[in-house]
């Protein structure tokens, strides 16, 4: 399963992306996880990403043009990158592999994440986290991507926290990426269990 993450930050995640279960699952190549400057998409000459808010109002916007940009480039990327027919915009054929991606922008508005939500998304070939900044990102990138999710009812930074732990909470679930497969069926907010029972170390 491949994930992506559009950011304007995209060092920020390589130390935690590199340790542990999904540095792991990495290496063995269960996973694999790409991070994307946004910076890199625009047009514009100091690789400007942002704007004032049209009309007025405090902060920054990211604008909407390198994050479609971002967003046209990775989308299919771990099927369909190079496909002339996917390339062109012409209908595909038959025997053209359908495309199993799903597009996330990480916003305050957006539902919910539960447990059932990284269990629906382990479906999915590929997911690329759009994760903004500043005062927010144009209205208009909600329209070019599938769901908006939301973490909680709280105020970080950014959406590069939430994208670390939506990634982590889906890539757990994949076959092969926890010791045990058993593990993360009896967890908390699993179907089964809702709580998990009580842990403890061995008594001396």
């Amino acid at each position: 399963m491949r994930f992506d993450i559009i950011t304007i930050f995209p060092n920020i995640f390589d130390s935690y992306l590199n340790e542990s279960i999904l540095g792991r699952a990495q290496k063995n190549g269960l996973v694999e996880i790409k991070t994307h400057d946004l910076r890199d998409y625009t047009t514009y000459k100091h690789r400007t990403v942002d704007d004032s808010p049209y009309g007025g109002g405090v902060g920054m916007v990211m604008m909407v043009e390198p994050i479609y940009k971002a967003l046209m480039s990775l989308r299919g990327s771990n099927s369909d990158r190079g496909n002339p027919v996917v390339d062109s915009g012409i209908a595909a054929s038959a025997n053209t592999p359908p495309r199993n991606d799903r597009s996330i922008l990480l916003t305050p508005r957006g539902n919910r994440f539960t447990q059932k939500d990284a269990q629906r998304l382990t479906k999915y070939d590929q997911l690329v986290f759009v994760a903004g900044r500043y005062e927010g990102v144009d209205n208009r990138v909600s329209e070019l991507v599938d769901e908006e999710i939301s973490i909680g009812d709280f105020v970080l930074n950014g959406g590069e926290l939430p994208a670390l732990a939506i990634i982590e909470s889906v890539a757990r679930l994949i076959p092969g990426v926890l010791g045990k497969d058993e593990s993360s069926k009896e967890e908390s907010f699993s179907d089964e269990i809702s709580v998990e029972y009580p842990q403890y170390t061995r008594p001396e």
